[in-house]
């Protein structure tokens, strides 16, 4: 029978699972009006714009986290790395980001005059990241839940009709093209240690979301013209797998290195589709079409290995690949644009320091400090050439109460693009926030 302060922590897990579901379901209805998931003008193709994965943790130290192993902090990247414990710990990972965007391209990239001139914008955007809770089963075993976005579709573009012989002739015309919305990833894990070194996982993945496209004319001085509203729907669902395994080698005392691989499976997406177009005018809408059809959207094989140098609590290196083929999948055609799937790569790296973990006198020297960099290239190319983001990160873990309770905060300093080739170049700094809670279940006090 379960005592009353382990009723109070269930309570408390149930309660902050039903706020996460009750976060995604809002904001899945919320982004018909809205595009608060992200906004960035690259997620007009495809299924939109990747979201890096990993809490706070492995994010600031580039994001590896595929052949790491730390007892303090959840990592979900790699499925085998629940294990990585102190037994009958219980852990939760609460995370949001604030992002601020700086946009720059030159004027004919955006309104295809011969003007060289500089046009630059500013998007900041504010959301949750992840939950994540993670739990031991059985000795050498533990499972995990959470619940993460997969990608992001945020764009907005307005521009007015510029042709003098269609102005003259229908008036001033202003054109608006909107994404919004995004996909969810949702996870359940089991991870099992052998030997006392070889670690396996295996977890189930769940993807849903709804992400809405849609263009509009607005004849704004001539009456006779309606407007019109067309785009489409999609509403997205569907499952997959992924798994890993870590190796853990000592090579003295107290440094060992850690080799680790993920395999994630293809999937389908699966879903409906709806298209339409309206002609409004002041007191009449019609419909000029309406269109419901299923869709597949298929989502390619990842494949991952990293390896990581710790000594235990003191400090930790480490390094990842991640690669995943999108060349064979199909996505719809963007008119005037030649946009093609290809192959997606991510080279990591990070290292993590403590000074001195144990120390009673200073508290700064307690605090865990985090660095790293990152390559991406993109899913897809555009006119044929691809889209890279790199950049640096930074990350400080300032340890709270008992245990190994945390607030972990970090910065992405970054850039998307660039200005050649007609492309549009972001530069950007990813402000991210964890609130990593430890607790240990099942203890039995020894005075009542």
């Amino acid at each position: 029978m379960l005592k009353p302060k382990m009723y109070k922590k269930l309570l408390l897990f149930v309660f902050v699972i039903c706020s996460a579901t009750l976060y995604t379901t809002t904001n899945s209805f919320a982004q018909t009006s809205t595009a608060e998931m992200g906004f960035t003008p690259y997620s007009l193709f495809g299924i939109g714009d990747l979201v890096k994965q990993g809490t706070t943790y492995n994010r600031s130290m580039g994001g590896i986290g595929i052949g790491d192993r730390n007892v303090r902090y959840i990592n979900y990247l790699n499925p085998a790395a629940v294990t990585a414990r102190e037994k009958q710990s219980f852990m939760l990972d609460f995370g949001v980001e604030q992002k601020n965007t700086y946009f720059s391209a030159n004027a004919a990239t955006a309104v295809g005059s011969v003007s060289s001139d500089k046009l630059t914008t500013v998007n900041n955007t504010f959301n949750m990241h992840h939950i994540i809770a993670s739990f031991p089963i059985y000795k050498s075993s533990a499972m995990q839940i959470g619940i993460t976005p997969y990608s992001n579709v945020g764009y907005k573009f307005i521009s007015s009709e510029t042709d003098k012989e269609i102005v003259a002739e229908m008036g001033n015309i202003v054109y608006n093209k909107v994404g919004q919305g995004g996909i969810y990833r949702g996870f359940m894990g089991y991870g099992a240690t052998f030997f006392d070194r070889l670690s396996v996982g295996a977890e189930a993945v769940c993807y849903f979301g709804t992400i809405n496209r849609y263009s509009s004319a607005y004849f704004t001085t001539n009456t006779t013209y309606r407007t019109i509203k067309s785009g489409w729907t999609h509403v997205i669902r569907g499952v997959s797998g992924k798994f890993g395994l870590q190796y853990e080698q000592p090579l003295n005392a107290n440094t060992s290195m850690i080799i680790g691989a993920t395999y994630q499976l293809p999937s389908t997406l699966k879903g409906e589709e709806t298209r339409y177009a309206y002609g409004v005018s002041t007191s009449v809408t019609d419909t000029i079409n309406f269109i419901r059809t299923d869709i597949n959207q298929s989502v390619p094989r990842e494949i991952g290995v990293g390896i990581t140098f710790r000594d235990k609590d003191k400090w930790m290196v480490g390094l990842d690949y991640v690669r995943q083929d999108w060349s064979s999948t199909e996505f719809e055609a963007t008119p005037g644009i030649d946009f093609k799937p290809s192959v997606s790569q991510s080279f990591k790296v990070g290292m993590e320091y403590t000074p001195n973990r144990y120390d009673v006198r200073y508290y700064a020297k307690k605090l865990t400090y985090k660095v790293g960099a990152y390559y991406d290239n993109s899913y897809f190319t555009l006119n044929g050439h691809k889209i890279a983001s790199q950049g640096i990160t930074l990350g400080i873990s300032f340890p709270v109460f008992r245990y190994y309770n945390a607030i972990s905060f970090g910065i992405d300093m970054g850039q998307k693009g660039s200005m050649t080739n007609n492309m549009i170049r972001e530069r950007y700094f990813l402000f991210t926030l964890s609130f990593n809670l430890h607790d240990i279940w099942f203890m039995k006090p020894l005075y009542q």
